[in-house]
């Protein structure tokens, strides 16, 4: 009898507690909007081609989440606009004294890839910022290696492709991160 009662009244206790619910809560967009417009973003640095992994991400995140449905700028009543305001490589750690190359040579082992980006959901209908957040990350990336003492220089498409990799990773860590602060609910 006392376990019964001691079940019901944390069961009743859990399941209607001020603001906290077990598993996920029902996300929306701020308005209650139902349906959105993601043109492709906008890119103000000299990186080329990043556009499209921000933008897809984004998509790819509220399709997964059915949030709300991505639909094009004609219909959709908000349109939320990227853009990637910053994207910084630095060199990492760096290698000296290596047998086999010249007495000054210098390989650098990582980098850092630093990016930042803002969105901005508007309501078409009186053109009001409804939302808007800024966001920044940064990963590392080993460089191109070099086998042996012999070979003195690294592969250039390697460093391309694995810094576009990265820069696709974080945009999808990004992206998550905004889509999860647009719809969260308090």
């Amino acid at each position: 009898m006392v376990l019964k009662a001691l079940v019901f009244t944390l069961v009743f206790t859990f399941s209607t507690g001020c603001a906290y619910r077990f598993g996920m809560s029902d996300r929306t967009l701020p308005g209650g909007y139902a349906q959105v417009a993601i043109p492709v973003f906008k890119n103000t640095t000299q990186e080329t081609g990043i556009e499209a992994p921000f933008t897809n991400a984004l998509i790819r995140r509220f399709a997964r989440s059915q949030v709300a449905r991505v639909s094009d700028k004609e219909s959709a009543p908000l349109l939320l606009e990227g853009t990637i305001t910053k994207v910084q490589t630095e060199e990492g750690p760096k290698v000296t004294n290596i047998t086999g190359l010249p007495e000054q040579a210098v390989i650098t082992t990582e980098y850092v890839i630093r990016i930042n980006a803002n969105l901005i959901l508007r309501r078409k209908s009186d053109e009001k910022i409804i939302w808007q957040g800024s966001f920044s990350n940064q990963k590392v990336y080993p460089a191109p290696r070099i086998g042996t003492p012999v070979i003195n220089s690294a592969n250039a498409t390697y460093n391309q492709s694995a810094r576009m990799e990265f820069i696709a990773r974080l945009a999808e860590e990004m992206m998550t991160e905004a889509h999860d602060r647009m719809t969260e609910n308090f």
